[in-house]
């Protein structure tokens, strides 16, 4: 039996616990087809009668025969010997013509006679006793006769067609728009008001499934209850117990949000619904709403159902803010929308809102309270161990060297996620790719790692003052990184350039790292400065090389200050807190406090560089030795560069980075 066959057979067998308010049955439904949502109503149905009757009016002025003025007999026959009748059209004894010069009416009554009104056309009604041999005076007078009908009315299917015509195209476009409308439109013209949310239908699309989500099993498992929910409601709610109506995925970006809520549809075998939050807000106000309404609707109708709000931060952010231009606005009126669809009088019995954001501490409490989402998932960054089953899961497939060691290539990439894991791979490929390799070599994943970490290496050509200030600067950063108890161990020095930067050292940490030191973090400020303190020792001058090391230490101070407390001075105040702004997104704190903690940020920095300029003095020696092998050999790997400098990885306590 098929996966259609099969989800036929779930949905024929559904229980009754899957009945969603507000949505017709089968036998409903099939009632309400054809122009059941047409306008109707006595005042249409009169308004297309008057137009009806406007339309044939209207060709009946256009069709109607030319005006022609009645001559008697008398008359015309004098008006042909003059010379004035250019041609006539007879149909028995009535004859109709046209005169070559215009005439006014020679009626006696002179009371409905226009003097200023003139013909071109004529009539008149030949006597039967009449004995003249009209025939022969008409082509006396070069009088053209034709053997046309006299005036007629236009055939019977052209009266009807623009008769009637244009009045019936008119409701057949306005029947047309009301069937659309009446199909999912919601309400709204031109398509406004409609979802457009992307179903995913796992009958017809690669089914994706908890196979295919690794190294956030956390995550993973907080979800598998739902899954188990979908496939067996009745082992639930015989004990009166209910699905969550939503959950909320928490994380940084590319951590595996939206994989999650794909596997979570895919495992339970259900239509899914995908739609990113800025996808409901139009220029148009009320369509954010209105398409709210036509999700919900389509998911019901497939009840049991996954919809999925990507980016929910986008029109979830708390209501009433001091930024809002009024109480009721557009983005409002549609999280006021979701609201009631979730946790309304409608009721949605058998559809699951997942959705996702960044950012969930800007969110309206009203979504985050129980009966909407009731459930908040973390999604964090892998470990190592997570990062080596994100690696084999990308690696399906892909033909992969004997050389390879994929649990060194997880130690290499911490604080990546599965996004990074996944280009990372990519362009080990195609590295692979463009120097012919038949499969993936561990040196292809070495070099895609530095591309991807270090960026793409530049060719420039570098003078020779600039190479050597560039050897100094990154043998600084190095020598400090292998100094400082604690930091991260120093894995590559290079004066290729790469990216935006004329050299790069490279560290990362040989566990990952979740809390960090009062005692680190300086430690790591210390190697930032070591660039910029090894060119003013060196040359007694510094240049603008050390501009990223700056902006990078000062950032990191001013979070050590103003947001983990570490300053005796400020104490334990978060200073930069992002719920706790003003309407022009500045701290609410007082100026004294901004001061305190421009200063504080000054001495910290200061403190920190003055280290870092004795250390550099102090192993000046060391310091001379990395520049001298870099300007040899442009590159140092891990080992050699430490025994370049001359220090023992193993008694320097060394275990984290400086860049």
């Amino acid at each position: 039996m098929t996966t259609r066959d099969r989800r036929a057979d779930q949905n024929d067998d559904r229980p009754r616990e899957w009945r969603v308010e507000g949505v017709p049955d089968e036998d409903e439904k099939s009632t309400r087809s054809g122009f059941s949502n047409l306008p109707g109503g006595s005042r249409f149905w009169l308004l297309v009668l008057v137009m009806l009757a406007v339309n044939w009016f209207v060709f009946s002025q256009f069709t109607s025969p030319p005006e022609r003025l009645s001559l008697s007999y008398t008359t015309f026959v004098s008006e042909v010997e003059e010379g004035n009748v250019i041609e006539v059209v007879s149909t028995g004894d009535t004859i109709q013509g046209t005169f070559e010069s215009a005439i006014t009416d020679p009626s006696p009554d002179e009371e409905a006679a226009d003097p200023d009104q003139t013909y071109e056309r004529f009539q008149t009604e030949r006597p039967t006793f009449a004995e003249d041999d009209l025939l022969a005076m008409l082509a006396a007078n070069d009088v053209e006769v034709n053997a046309e009908p006299a005036d007629a009315p236009p055939p019977l299917w052209q009266q009807i067609v623009f008769g009637f015509g244009p009045t019936l195209l008119l409701l057949w476009i306005i029947f047309s728009v009301f069937r659309r409308a009446s199909a999912g439109l919601g309400g709204g013209m031109a398509g406004l008001g409609r979802s457009q949310a992307k179903r995913y239908d796992h009958a017809e699309t690669a089914r994706t499934s908890f196979d295919d989500v690794a190294g956030i099993e956390d995550a993973e498992e907080e979800l598998v209850e739902i899954v188990d929910f979908l496939r067996n409601p009745e082992k639930y709610t015989r004990l009166g117990g209910s699905i969550p109506k939503g959950v909320l995925l928490t994380g940084i970006p590319g951590t595996g949000k939206t994989l999650l809520a794909r596997a979570v549809a895919g495992e339970a075998d259900v239509p899914f619904f995908s739609m990113s939050a800025s996808e409901f807000i139009e220029m148009v106000v009320g369509v954010g709403a209105s398409r709210v309404r036509d999700l919900f609707e389509q998911a019901k109708k497939v009840a049991p159902a996954i919809i999925f709000i990507d980016e929910l931060d986008a029109i979830g952010r708390a209501r009433g803010g001091s930024m809002a231009m009024g109480g009721h606005d557009e983005r409002e009126q549609t999280l006021n929308q979701i609201l009631t669809e979730m946790d309304g009088f409608t009721g949605s019995e058998g559809v699951i809102v997942i959705a996702a954001t960044n950012r969930p501490e800007i969110l309206d409490q009203a979504l985050l309270r129980p009966g909407r989402f009731d459930r908040q998932v973390a999604v964090s960054p892998p470990d190592q161990r997570g990062r080596a089953e994100i690696i084999k899961v990308h690696t399906r497939g892909k033909p992969l060297a004997d050389d390879v060691d994929i649990d060194a290539i997880a130690s290499s990439t911490p604080g990546m996620v599965g996004a990074d894991l996944r280009n990372l791979i990519n362009e080990a490929a195609l590295m692979a790719a463009r120097r012919s390799h038949e499969k993936i070599a561990m040196a292809d994943f070495t070099d895609a790692l530095e591309k991807v970490v270090l960026g793409t290496e530049r060719r420039i050509m570098m003078s020779e003052d600039e190479r050597e200030r560039t050897a100094y600067h990154e043998s600084g950063h190095a020598l400090l990184g292998m100094l400082q108890p604690g930091a991260d161990p120093v894995r590559k020095i290079s004066i290729i350039p790469r990216g935006r930067a004329l050299g790069v050292t490279f560290q990362s940490p040989d566990a990952d790292k979740y809390s960090y030191s009062e005692e680190y973090l300086q430690g790591k400020i210390i190697g930032m400065l070591g660039g910029r303190a090894a060119e003013e020792v060196v040359f007694g001058a510094i240049s603008t090389g050390a501009e990223n090391d700056m902006v990078q230490a000062t950032g990191l101070v001013r979070s050590m200050v103003g947001k983990w407390g570490m300053s005796e001075i400020i104490g334990p105040v978060a200073v930069f807190d992002e719920r706790s702004t003003d309407a022009f997104g500045r701290p609410q704190v007082s100026e004294h406090t901004l001061r305190l903690v421009d200063e504080e940020i000054r001495r910290i920095s200061d403190a920190c560089y003055d280290d870092a300029m004795r250390l550099i003095g102090e192993n000046r020696d060391k310091l001379e030795a990395l520049a001298q092998a870099l300007l040899e050999k442009e590159t140092l790997e891990e080992d050699e560069a430490y025994n370049v400098a001359g220090i023992d990885r193993g008694t320097a306590e060394n275990t984290s980075v400086s860049a």
